[in-house]
């Protein structure tokens, strides 16, 4: 019979496990960022449609900086890379944190990590083809008289990941409220009476992820208290589950 490891033994063995999982994870992020690369003049080309297809006519988006015409298109690739294995990295996480759940744990955690990822799919998916062109031509409809308007590439990137990011965790606000109910941090009846102070928060939120426009924001924030309306039903849903098989459990 083997003896029990020691503490020391069962840390090393944890930080191997995360090593390799790490490593799991950023092999899947290269492997999808090889297979992009081909294609990332192309990729770029999609992302940037809503731009150019807003710009007047004879306008174009210009390139200021001297390798821009190679790293940004470079740089798009990478990302995107990042964004598509994200499945497989959050995988190789809920592996590595799985063992030390309880079985109600686990059975929650799965669920709320896939709607997780599908959702923030969802709000880079929604930026892209709802609020990209509001703003985009909003931005190109107020140049002043006399202004030729022509986009950097580099900005205009740096602008569209930054849209990413709000709108792919603002989508995530659903699970963050399922998880608070579940976790016993807060009841549904709370986050109800909060819904004034959600609605504010919202508008601030989109004021500080969005670009300084009343449509960005608005875009933002709308959707913000949707899904907290859909993360109430949700949460609300589960809890009834969950007391109706309590007595179940209690007579058990």
């Amino acid at each position: 019979m083997e003896p029990d490891a020691t503490p020391a033994q069962s840390l090393i063995s944890h930080l191997l496990e995360l090593r390799s999982r790490l490593l799991r994870a950023l092999v899947a992020v290269l492997v999808c960022m090889g297979a992009l690369l081909p294609f990332a003049n192309r990729l770029y080309a999609l992302l940037a449609r809503p731009m150019i297809e807003s710009l007047p006519q004879g306008a174009s988006m210009i390139a200021t900086g001297v390798a821009a015409p190679f790293m940004v298109p470079f740089k798009f690739a990478g990302m995107l890379a990042v964004y598509l294995a994200m499945p497989y990295v959050l995988y190789q996480v809920w592996a590595f944190v799985a063992p030390g759940l309880y079985r109600r744990e686990r059975v929650f955690a799965m669920p709320l990590l896939v709607s997780s990822v599908v959702l923030f799919y969802a709000g880079m998916a929604f930026a892209y083809f709802l609020v990209f062109p509001v703003v985009l031509g909003f931005f190109a409809s107020t140049a002043p008289a006399g202004v030729l308007v022509m986009t950097d590439v580099s900005s205009y990137l740096d602008f569209v990941l930054t849209l990413f990011l709000a709108f792919g965790v603002a989508f995530e606000v659903p699970v963050i409220v399922v998880l608070l109910v579940l976790v016993g941090f807060v009841d549904v009846a709370a986050l109800r009476q909060a819904r004034p102070y959600v609605v504010v928060g919202a508008f601030v939120v989109g004021m500080l992820l969005t670009p300084p426009d009343m449509f960005s924001q608005t875009l933002l924030a709308v959707p913000i208290c949707l899904l907290y309306e859909i993360g109430l039903r949700v949460a609300d849903l589960l809890g009834r589950r969950a007391a109706a098989r309590q007595p179940a459990n209690v007579a058990d």
